[in-house]
């Protein structure tokens, strides 16, 4: 392990896994800041042109990040990670033995940070950016829902949903419509289309004032088809809420499903061994279970290097989750957490196999939204005939069993739950001073909006660069449609 690297990724949690699978697959001119990785493609081309035969031969000077990702587990995931029954019931409970009537255990993949995909979503472009999408295959979300007036209703993202949507008033639904077509024909370099208001400028509030919307409506249209997690948005620029609720029906349209979600099937434990692979395939070294991986620090308090079992491997750059460098790192919250296990789809959802539904904090009297995942054997995810139902918030309390009641009481009867409360971290150092780029812990949200979006972040720093993400969107359709 006596070498150098360019980057050190500490912790196997799926946005460490993202980050050094971009990291080893992303070609950059060669820099003296980075001791560059290098490979040198031969080629040799040969065309016509009329009768004449043209040659030339060409070699190609590829670059690649060294990237070195450890890990103290002897698993793949971290925090992130997928379990099967026997795991979950030694984690929960204290014993591996499972009762029988729940089905065989290693036909469980209940992920511990159950999130949807948005179908055009950044994840999805990253998927396809760096081809890992060859490793996976998905399935379509069936639904997509929202908690309103003690109901489950599904979530309309189009004028023509708008209309049908049982959640308003004959009325409401006329305005409503009027103002989703007003963002479905939005286009930000069709002035035409903005009819005079600049959403730079113009707050959401704003915006939805001159269609008179009622409160619940904004509420649906914030929390459930723009996905915010708070009311901060309505006074912020409304280019954002926008952009955010055309990438909602776009998505919803690319599989004329009843959801803008997918999934891979056998669960989310999938994507960090996929990106593992990858990051194997471009020259990136994997260790697992590495006890006591201890980052290195000059005197200068500058990170260069990670010892673990007596050897110290070197580099420019360290990654990492909270966990490795606690002392720079902050508590912003709890996530408390309900797995439940079901024998039944959840009432109400159009026996939806694979469903979202979000509970928005104003309808429970919270500070903070509720959010109910369920999916189910239709993903490979658990046994014939069984369902697995996740209910997370941000935790208010230390009794998450009362807290998760309103979403928990959603599910029907249950055959099991775990209950279960972490902390979440944001880190508080200048990466710029120490070259320690850290993650922060992950959200009680359902979807990976949130989750994407601190990689890309992480990303730029690093590199001093953003990730292109203009990917042709339908190389990954044909692996999906043929998984669902």
């Amino acid at each position: 392990m006596d070498e150098e690297y360019d980057v050190i990724v500490l912790g196997t949690g799926l946005k460490e896994c993202i980050l050094s699978g971009i990291l080893s697959v992303d070609g950059l001119k060669v820099s003296t800041e980075f001791p560059w990785k290098c490979c040198w493609i031969h080629h040799h081309q040969v065309f016509t042109k009329g009768d004449i035969i043209l040659s030339y031969h060409f070699s190609l000077h590829l670059v690649y990040l060294q990237v070195l990702h450890m890990d103290r587990n002897d698993y793949y995931g971290g925090e992130s990670t997928s379990l099967n029954l026997a795991k979950i019931w030694k984690r929960f409970k204290g014993s591996d033995t499972t009762p029988d009537h729940l089905g065989v255990s290693k036909e469980y993949n209940v992920d511990m940070v159950p999130k949807f995909m948005m179908a055009n979503g950044a994840l999805v472009r990253v998927l396809i950016r760096t081809s890992v999408t060859k490793y996976l295959n998905f399935k379509a979300v069936d639904g997509s829902f929202v908690y309103n007036n003690g109901k489950i209703h599904k979530v309309p993202a189009t004028d023509v949903e708008a209309l049908k949507s049982n959640l308003m008033g004959l009325f409401e639904k006329r305005r409503a419509r009027k103002f989703f077509i007003y963002v479905q024909d939005y286009e930000e370099d069709d002035a035409k289309s903005h009819e005079g208001l600049n959403l730079h400028k113009v707050t959401t509030r704003e915006l939805i004032s001159k269609y008179g919307l009622e409160d619940d409506t904004i509420d649906f249209i914030g929390h459930a088809l723009a996905l915010h997690r708070d009311d901060s948005y309505l006074d912020e620029p409304a280019i954002d809420t926008v952009k955010r609720m055309k990438l909602y029906s776009e998505s919803l349209a690319r599989f004329q499903g009843g959801s803008p979600y997918i999934y891979p099937l056998y669960g989310l434990g999938e994507l960090p061994q996929a990106f593992a692979r990858l990051s194997a395939v471009y020259g990136g070294t994997y260790m697992l279970n590495k006890p006591e991986c201890k980052v290195e620090f000059d005197e200068s308090g500058k990170a260069f290097g990670v010892t673990s079992e007596g050897e110290t491997a070197k580099c420019k750059k360290v990654v990492c989750d909270p966990s490795y460098l606690p002392d720079k790192v902050k508590k912003v919250g709890r996530v408390a957490r309900a797995i439940c296990i079901m024998k039944h789809p959840i009432p109400d959802t159009k026996d939806s196999h694979s469903v979202q539904i979000i509970l928005p904090k104003k309808q429970l009297k919270r500070k903070s939204d509720m959010y109910v995942f369920c999916c189910s054997y239709a993903h490979n995810v658990a046994p014939k005939g069984k369902f697995i139902a996740f209910v997370s918030t941000e935790a208010e309390t230390d009794k998450p069993e009362i807290e998760l009641k309103p979403g928990i009481d959603l599910l029907g009867p249950v055959e099991e739950t775990f209950f279960d409360m972490y902390d979440r971290y944001e880190p508080v150092n200048a990466a710029e001073e120490d070259n320690c780029f850290l993650t922060t812990s992950y959200d009680a949200t359902t979807h990976f909006e949130t989750t994407v979006k601190d990689v890309l972040a992480l990303y730029s720093k690093i590199t001093g660069k953003e990730l292109d993400l203009s990917v042709d969107l339908n190389a990954a359709s044909a692996g999906e449609n043929d998984a669902a």
